[in-house]
C-alpha cells in the first residue's frame, strides 16, 4: 500500500533550478532602469515569497532603502511589469530540472500517486516553466501564487488539493525546500519533508525542521 496519495511540490528549488533565470532577467530590469545588477547569491536570499516580493527586496537592496517603503512606492508598479516583460523571454531558458526529478515523476504518476504544483510563482511563468520541461502532463492540480487571494504559508492550496481529490491529510506530502513550504505544510497539516539544495533565504532547511530531509527527489520513490 502507497504510504501517500497526493504527493504536493513547491516548484522553485525544489523542482527546478531557477535562480540563474530569475537573476538574469531581475539584472535585466535593472540595467533598463540604469540600476546595479544583483548576484545570483543575492537573489537565491530573496526568493520564496513570489515575484512582488522578490522585486521588493531586489528594489530595497539596490536603492538602499526598506522593503516597506518600495511596497508603497508608485516606481514598483513599472518595475514589476517591466520585469513581467523581460522574464517572459527568460523563463525557463536558464532553469535546469534538479536530477531525478523528470524519472521520479513519471514513475509517481504511472503509480496513481495524484501530484500538485503549490507555488508562489505566477501562474503565467509557473505554467511556461512546467510545459517547456516537460513535466506539466505528470500534475493533476497546479496552484500558483495569484491562483487563490492567499499564497504560502497559507494553507489554502495545500486544502484546495485535498478536497479536489478526497484526500484526508495523513495519506498527502509536501515536498519543498524552504522554511516557507514547512510553514505551509504545518499549517495545513500534513507531513513535509524537504530537499537541501534549494533557496532557503540561505539558511540550512535542516533549521526549518521538517519531517525529513532528503538528497533528491528519487527517495520518493522508496515510500
Amino acid at each position: 500500500m502507497k504510504q501517500f496519495d497526493l504527493i504536493i511540490f513547491d516548484l522553485d528549488g525544489t523542482l527546478v533550478q531557477s535562480a540563474p533565470e530569475l537573476t538574469d532577467a531581475i539584472n535585466d530590469t535593472l540595467r533598463h532602469f540604469a540600476w546595479p545588477t544583483v548576484t545570483e547569491q543575492q537573489v537565491i536570499g530573496w526568493i520564496g515569497h513570489g515575484t512582488y516580493e522578490l522585486l521588493v527586496n531586489t528594489l530595497a537592496h539596490v536603492r538602499q532603502t526598506k522593503p516597506d517603503v518600495i511596497r508603497q512606492s508608485d516606481l514598483l508598479k513599472q518595475v514589476v511589469a517591466q520585469f513581467a516583460v523581460l522574464y517572459t523571454r527568460r523563463c525557463a531558458t536558464n532553469s535546469p530540472l534538479y536530477p531525478k526529478v523528470r524519472e521520479t515523476l513519471q514513475t509517481l504518476h504511472d503509480q496513481g500517486v495524484k501530484l500538485a504544483v503549490v507555488t508562489n510563482k505566477d501562474d503565467c511563468f509557473t505554467q511556461v516553466m512546467l510545459k517547456k520541461h516537460a513535466i506539466a502532463e505528470w500534475f493533476d492540480v497546479v496552484i500558483s501564487g495569484d491562483t487563490l487571494p492567499v499564497k504560502k504559508p497559507d494553507p489554502a492550496g495545500v486544502a484546495h488539493c485535498l478536497a479536489k481529490f478526497g484526500i484526508k491529510k495523513d495519506r498527502a506530502l509536501f515536498v519543498g525546500d524552504s522554511s516557507v513550504d514547512v510553514a505551509t505544510a504545518r499549517n495545513a497539516g500534513v507531513a513535509i519533508w524537504a530537499l537541501p539544495y534549494g533557496y532557503n533565504e540561505g539558511q540550512p532547511i535542516e533549521s526549518s525542521q521538517p519531517d525529513r530531509v532528503i538528497a533528491d527527489c528519487s527517495l520518493l520513490l522508496d515510500l
